[in-house]
């Protein structure tokens, strides 16, 4: 992971929790998972000792991924004024059937379309950068369908 990630300065200290929660409390509970199941005897045979290592695994693998994030993460502080889309914004678009939408574009390391952020790598986010208050974008999607979108209001 060479590549420089985008996060805002909420993404980082949501990484930063993150770690520190995976380090402090996730690596305490699972070796003490680990620790009972081993008091159950024979470990060859046994399911929650085997259940426990795969968690330590994932657990460990998401620390070091959340380190690399962290390590090569450029920070986006958008500038208060500011009349285009870049990462940070709030974006209201309206869809083709009136609907208003409001989405944050973080960088892709941050994305959660589940809490209205999107990348600025998604085909959306892709479409929008850069445009202005009032300007129409077409999003081309990898089923081949389009969405059309207005930008009726950013905000910093």
């Amino acid at each position: 992971m060479n590549k420089e990630i985008a996060l805002t300065p909420e993404g980082q200290q949501k990484l930063e929790e993150e770690l520190h929660f995976l380090e402090t409390v996730k690596r305490r509970e699972v070796g003490e998972r680990i620790k009972e199941a081993k008091e159950f005897g024979d470990i060859s045979e046994n399911s929650e000792y085997d259940d426990a290592k795969n968690e330590q695994a994932m657990v460990e693998t998401r620390i070091i991924e959340v380190n690399q994030i962290l390590a090569h993460a450029t920070i986006i502080v958008s500038p208060k004024k500011n009349d285009k889309v870049m990462l940070g914004s709030k974006v209201e678009l309206q869809d083709a059937d009136g609907e208003v939408h409001m989405y944050r574009v973080v960088g892709s390391a941050e994305a959660d379309p589940a809490a209205d952020k999107i990348s600025n790598e998604s085909p959306v986010g892709q479409a929008i950068m850069g445009c202005k208050k009032g300007d129409s974008v077409t999003v081309g999607l990898p089923n081949g369908k389009t969405l059309a979108y207005a930008v009726v209001s950013i905000h910093h």
